[in-house]
Parts: structure tokens; C-alpha cells; sequence
């Protein structure tokens, strides 16, 4: 049951009339946390009850003025706000930079302050159960404030039909058996472990879906396709011998989920997350072995398992008990331990507030 997705208790009834101030910046983003933005925005308008209201705001100086709302929703970490006129709601997607902080060192006092926006928040959001706990970890947060609602496909993903593949796979010249990865491609991400997945043997093609920057060009022997819209990319999942996932940490995994609405195998490395998530939907392998990966892949049969059971009508109404929730919160929400002041390097002053006890 859904439920069993929750804070640990089944979810009560919410009360209607809450007036929610949604942040719909990320929503023109092509990948995850825009899909998530606009799926939930969506699924919030079809399930809300009489009272209730989204307010979709698009600058930062209309989410500073919106103090009519009952609460205020940051769909990405990117968003959250230090200080904000009303109640806020958080939504956490991962937390792999913050567990890699060495690899993140220019961006460092960017990460702090966004996680001290965190800790400031009423409640937050986090896909996984895996998630939460790396919230509690890493962010000091309070597991009573975090709710767990799993994301789903969006309704364009579903199996096509031979005519439909076979039309995309002529116009972007992809081969007529591949394995496929679907993510952004703008920055390198080591963690992904996408450079070793492609210098790695394998008999089948590799298909890489997103958007590019120059880096992604010298990946070797693979196709690109650039960003597609989603009628191509659910053809290109639907005709892909597998989707492979060799990330070395996932906070859901929704490409495997998308994969699996279109009826395609998954193989992935085995992570907490997506174990949570799949459970018994994917072929997981050691993580780190890019071989058996590759293997299990090309090795992977027809017909995949189905997706889990949820969908996006299912996380709004447990989102819409999270504002609730938030909506009778204190005015203000004192951040979750003592701020220290800490030396800024190379300077004589002190930056306040940045990290936690």
C-alpha cells in the first residue's frame, strides 16, 4: 500500500483551503527535478480539495512577496530559502554532492547555505526511504519533519509500438539493437561513471539521451541524441535492448521506473535507493563492476517486469497532507542545531551560520 511509503503511520485525512506558493522555476528543466515539477503540479490541480489553491510563482522577488500563502514549496534543494514569509515544504531529489563534498569544492558555501535553508524548513520531501536517511545524516534533520512520497512515470511513458520505434530509430539514426542511459550530459559527474561505462567492452551499442556540453562529444563509441521530447525518448526506451544505470548512488532512479512503463529490461548497480524502489523490478550487480553490468544488460529478456505501483495522483495527495501539515507549523522554524561561525580561508572575517554542531 501506499501508505507504508509514509512517515511510518497510515496518512490521516487532510484538511481542505490550504494555499500553497509553488516555486515553478525548475519546471522548464528537461531532466528530473523538472519532470518532477511539472508531473506534481499537475497531479496537485487533479486531486486538490475545495479550498485548496497553487500559486505558481516564477522570479524569486514573487516567492519573497508571497506572504498570502499557507505554505511555500521549493520542488529542488537550488530553491529552498533562508528566509521565507510563510511556512515552507523542501523537496530533496539526492544528496550525492553532499556526500561527496571533496569533489564539490567551488561550490561548497553554495551547498552550506542551501542546506541551512533545509534545516529551516517545515517540512521537507525525499523520494526514498534511502534518502531520509542520508537527510538525517548528513543534514542533521529531524526524521518527524521528513516525508517520504516515491515519484512515478510520467503518463507519456508507455510501451510503443514496431511503427513508432522504428520511425524514431530512422530519423536518429540509432541501431537496431542498443542498450540505453537516459540523464543530463552538461556537466561530468563522476559518480555516474559514465566514462567508464563507455570505455568499457561490450557487444552491444550504447545510446546516450540528454543534453550535451562539448565533454559529452569525447565520450567514446557512443550515439547521442541530444535532449528529446517524450513521445522519442519513451520510442527510444521502447526499443532499447536495456537500460543501464552505473550510478554509484541514485536518490530513486526515474529512468529505471520509465524504462519498465515502456516494457524495457533494467540492469542497474546496486544501491540503496533503487533496491527500495525495484525491488525485484531490475537486475541489480555489484556496484563498481562494469563488467557484469554490461553483461547482465546484453543477457537481459523480454518481457520486464511492470513499474511499481504508484503514480503521480498518489504523491500529490500525500503531498497535499505534507502542506497541511506545514500550514499549522510555528511562524518560524528554528534551524535544527546552533550555527557555529567559521573562518573564511584566506580572509580575516567570519562566515555566520554556514554549518551545523
Amino acid at each position: 500500500m501506499f501508505a507504508a511509503w509514509s512517515n511510518g503511520e497510515p496518512s490521516e485525512a487532510r484538511r481542505g483551503g490550504v494555499k500553497v506558493a509553488f516555486d515553478t522555476r525548475s519546471a522548464s528543466d528537461p531532466h528530473g527535478v523538472g519532470r518532477y515539477s511539472r508531473c506534481l503540479l499537475q497531479a496537485l490541480r487533479d486531486t486538490a480539495a475545495p479550498g485548496d489553491e497553487i500559486i505558481e510563482l516564477h522570479r524569486p522577488s514573487a516567492i519573497a512577496r508571497s506572504r498570502s500563502a499557507d505554505a511555500f514549496h521549493s520542488p529542488w534543494i537550488a530553491g529552498a530559502m533562508l528566509h521565507s514569509p510563510c511556512p515552507t515544504v523542501v523537496t530533496i531529489h539526492a544528496l550525492a554532492a553532499t556526500k561527496r563534498r571533496s569533489e564539490h569544492l567551488r561550490t561548497g558555501l553554495r551547498l552550506r547555505l542551501r542546506h541551512l535553508a533545509v534545516q529551516r524548513a517545515d517540512q521537507v520531501i525525499v523520494p526514498t526511504e534511502a534518502v531520509a536517511r542520508d537527510a538525517v545524516e548528513h543534514l542533521q534533520l529531524r526524521r518527524e519533519r521528513i516525508a517520504v512520497i516515491p515519484e512515478a512515470a510520467d503518463p507519456a511513458m508507455y510501451r510503443r509500438d514496431p511503427a513508432a520505434v522504428a520511425a524514431v530509430r530512422a530519423r536518429l539514426r540509432l541501431p537496431e539493437r542498443y542498450l540505453v542511459w537516459v540523464g543530463g550530459l552538461q556537466h561530468p559527474d563522476r559518480s555516474r561513471r559514465l566514462a567508464e561505462l563507455c570505455a568499457t567492452p561490450r557487444e552491444l551499442p550504447l545510446v546516450l539521451v540528454g543534453s550535451t556540453r562539448p565533454w559529452a562529444h569525447e565520450l567514446p563509441d557512443v550515439t547521442l541524441t541530444g535532449q528529446v521530447p517524450d513521445e522519442d525518448l519513451a520510442a527510444i526506451y521502447s526499443g532499447a535492448h536495456a537500460l543501464v544505470l552505473p550510478s554509484d548512488d541514485e536518490g530513486f532512479g526515474l529512468s529505471a521506473v520509465e524504462a519498465l512503463a515502456c516494457g524495457t529490461p533494467v540492469v542497474a548497480f546496486d544501491a540503496p535507493a533503487l533496491r527500495e524502489v525495484l525491488d525485484g523490478r531490475a537486475t541489480l550487480v555489484e556496484a563498481g563492476d562494469m563488467v557484469a553490468l554490461l553483461e547482465a544488460a546484453q543477457q537481459a529478456r523480454r518481457p520486464a517486469p511492470g513499474p511499481p505501483p504508484w503514480s503521480w495522483e498518489d504523491a500529490a495527495r500525500e503531498t497535499w497532507r505534507v502542506y497541511s501539515r506545514a500550514a499549522s507549523s510555528p511562524a518560524q522554524s528554528p534551524a535544527p542545531a546552533r550555527p557555529r561561525a567559521r573562518r573564511a580561508p584566506g580572509r580575516g572575517g567570519t562566515v555566520e551560520g554556514l554549518e551545523p554542531q
